[in-house]
């Protein structure tokens, strides 16, 4: 049973039954046939469904946006920018697909060797609650271009948001069977991914199934691009530009009320601007205003589910009965609602939970450090490797530090986002693969050598 229980009220809006195993075998067989035949078509034909699918998610921004406020309390405004977001992407692999699944000549003479990009087949696509349309998007654009298919396995929560991407899809005029959403029970997810017509696994979630899911798409010799969990290190050096720096932080903290794998987590500042980076980080915080999502002017919603704001309170509990000192909120809110009040936690250490464990929800931790070494090691001092920040005004030597950083992306003076353009993904406990750019569009695709050599 799947339900739409709304974060900011807990009514239950609607509830759906998982699909029988009779529809899930349908839709294997239908994805199947519809990819073989999708990928005979050329790049260029491909790429005009995939803008089309931009079109529609315009056209209907509005209702889908709702959706995503309904089902995970994202505020509205911010549920509008993701469908925004997703349309871009989608026009922008309409552009450049063609270019980046070109043929690619080695040596001087393009017909004795050169690459090419073949499509896998059928994706299963295992996609998380927080940014339920544009995480499959981001998917979904480049790999429909190579010429893909997919069956979406979507969160739980989301089960409107699911049903309403198929709908996209359709209305777009993408071949019928090419991309199933499928409400599946977590149980019966290593079926589907055993299943000799999934070629390929992608998910974006939390570590622990990131590796539940690589060990069996690995026993069944698939590939998997994963994108997992995250504690983001925002590090402020003295010789930054304190102001913008804090005034970026509360976004990169507090955006989708704080539960995304690239926010930034660890607020790692030099002893010298420690004080004014808080003070002007916390100022920002107090102007936050947390309420009903649908609300134009709540910057801060419910979080997702009732567990998870506990499970956050218990983080902000142990920290700070190891040391941390509260600067703001530190409490769930009372009334209807998963609400908590945006926390700043100071003079925070590397062992402590809200440091050391990935905070999902709208907690910020303050860890001064003495120096640039000092900053490094301990933005490096995690089992994560998503993304990170470097605020500093000497970009010279900027460029040497990021190189000393582990993540997947370093953003110097900037707010960490994920771009069409770029490559996206991480390192360590937060995944493997990428996602986005050219090389997101060939992951999955089977990078093939061809040698010619003469007729006889």
């Amino acid at each position: 049973m799947f339900r739409t229980l709304n974060p900011a009220t807990e009514a239950v809006v609607a509830t759906f039954d998982a699909d029988s195993p009779e529809r899930i075998e349908h839709a294997l067989a239908d994805a199947q046939h519809a990819q073989r035949r999708w990928a005979l078509e050329p790049v260029h034909a491909r790429a005009a469904a995939v803008a089309r699918i931009g079109d529609v998610l315009l056209r209907r921004k509005a209702e889908l946006a709702n959706l995503i406020t309904l089902e995970m309390g994202k505020p509205i405004v911010e549920a509008e920018g993701e469908i925004e977001k997703s349309a871009w992407t989608c026009k922008f692999y309409a552009e450049h697909a063609a270019q980046y699944l070109a043929d690619e000549a080695v040596g001087s003479n393009a017909n004795e060797s050169y690459i090419v990009y073949d499509p896998l087949g059928v994706v299963l696509a295992i996609m998380p609650w927080n940014y339920p349309v544009w995480q499959f998007i981001r998917f979904a654009a480049p790999a429909l271009c190579a010429g893909n298919g997919a069956i979406l396995k979507h969160a739980g929560n989301v089960p409107q948001c699911a049903l309403a991407i198929h709908s996209v899809f359709a209305e777009a005029g993408v071949p019928a069977g090419l991309v199933a959403s499928l409400l599946i029970e977590p149980a019966n997810v290593a079926a589907l991914i055993e299943d000799p017509r999934i070629a390929a696994v992608t998910l974006t979630g939390s570590t622990a199934v990131g590796k539940l899911v690589a060990s069996q798409a690995g026993s069944a010799m698939k590939k998997q691009v994963l994108e997992l969990g995250g504690s983001d290190p925002f590090i402020v050096l003295a010789d930054a530009d304190i102001e913008a720096a804090a005034k970026t932080a509360v976004k990169a903290r507090f955006s989708n009320t704080g539960q995304s794998c690239i926010s930034s987590k660890r607020f790692i500042v030099d002893e010298a601007v420690a004080d004014r980076f808080t003070e002007l980080f916390c100022a920002g915080v107090a102007q936050l205003k947390v309420g009903d999502p649908t609300d134009r002017t709540t910057t801060i919603g419910p979080m997702a589910r009732a567990n998870l704001r506990e499970e956050l309170h218990a983080q902000v509990e142990r920290s700070v009965a190891a040391g941390a000192v509260l600067k703001a909120g530190g409490q769930p809110l009372p009334g209807k609602g998963f609400f908590y009040a945006p926390t700043v936690l100071d003079h925070v250490t590397g062992d402590m939970a809200a440091a050391c464990e990935e905070t999902f929800g709208p907690v910020a931790a303050i860890l001064r450090v003495k120096d640039i070494d000092s900053a490094i090691a301990l933005a490096n001092a995690t089992e994560f490797g998503l993304g990170a920040a470097l605020w500093t005004g000497d970009l010279v030597r900027a460029k040497q530090l990021v190189r000393r950083i582990e993540a997947g992306a370093v953003f110097v003076n900037g707010l960490v986002a994920s771009d069409a353009r770029l490559p996206f993904g991480g390192i360590k406990q937060s995944g493997y693969g990428r996602e986005l750019g050219a090389v997101g569009i060939r992951e999955f695709t089977n990078i093939k050598t061809v040698w010619v050599g003469p007729a006889r």
